[in-house]
């Protein structure tokens, strides 16, 4: 079922997950980062969550799958949250996250053509002669 069918809630952890697509162990972890605010709890000690927390949770995963590190998840959150906010402040994350993620795709990419020139330069046979490792070795 989806968080629309279901409702409100309370859900409980394993729900929360599912709702959200995030699993119950990154709930967790989440929750101890203070990404997720703690929730309330039954007198049995078990989770409740609502659909304010499942929104938060999908907001977290979909910043995590375009790479943001938890540091900037956080600021993104408090600017999410913070109706007053200045959109230029979510745009310099962004253009920040934007920026390191060209350098590591030069740092990926000079690494492919390294790799890819000592692979050519191998002779991939029976001898043990390896510029490979001789490359790694050097």
């Amino acid at each position: 079922m989806t968080a629309a069918v279901m409702g409100n809630g309370p859900f409980n952890i394993g729900q929360a997950a599912s709702q959200s697509g995030v699993s119950a162990k990154m709930v967790r972890h989440y929750e101890s980062l203070g990404l997720l605010p703690a929730v309330h709890r039954t007198d049995a000690g078990y989770r409740q969550y609502g659909d304010k927390q499942i929104h938060t949770l999908r907001f977290i995963r979909r910043a995590r799958t375009l790479g943001f590190s938890m540091l900037e998840i956080a600021e993104l959150l408090k600017l999410w949250q913070n109706q007053g906010r200045a959109s230029a402040d979510v745009k310099r994350i962004a253009q920040a996250h934007v920026a390191d993620l060209e350098r590591r795709i030069a740092e990926m990419e000079a690494m492919r053509q390294t790799l890819a020139q000592l692979a050519r330069c191998c002779a991939g046979n029976d001898r043990p002669d390896c510029p490979i490792l001789k490359e790694l070795a050097r």
